[in-house]
């Protein structure tokens, strides 16, 4: 590969990769990790959670899913992504009504920022603990 393309490629693939993992060492991190007990409870309840506005479809895997920090703006629920510590709004139609999470924590399913510019939601699931 020439000299650009891999400029091009370090920016738009590698850099977000290595954002997310650098965010992830962070403040709050540990609450945005699954503890490895916990690891096979949240692969089975991702893997089997369908987005609630279109349950055909799949609210993806382990890797676009994950425990979050949550604010809310005036009556609004905000999500912490993780690759970088933003807080995306959620739509309402993208809130789990209708099953439990497996730990009472709040999930987030969502692409990273650098495949979504327009900070789309796949599911968010709100814990009780919050």
């Amino acid at each position: 590969m020439n000299r650009s393309c891999k400029l091009f490629c370090w920016i738009v693939l590698i850099a977000p990769i290595a954002a997310g993992q650098a965010q992830e060492t962070g403040h709050g991190a540990v609450h945005r990790q699954h503890p490895p007990q916990d690891q096979a409870l949240h692969e089975k309840f991702y893997s089997t959670w369908h987005m609630p506005d279109n349950p055909s479809l799949s609210c993806c895997n382990s890797a676009d899913c994950y425990p979050t920090d949550i604010k809310y703006i005036d009556g609004q629920i905000y999500a912490r992504r993780r690759e970088d510590g933003r807080y995306i709004l959620i739509p309402p139609q993208k809130v789990e009504r209708n099953r439990d999470n497996p730990d009472g924590r709040n999930h987030l399913c969502a692409p990273p920022p650098a495949l979504s510019p327009l900070d789309s939601v796949y599911c968010f699931a709100l814990g009780g603990a919050t």
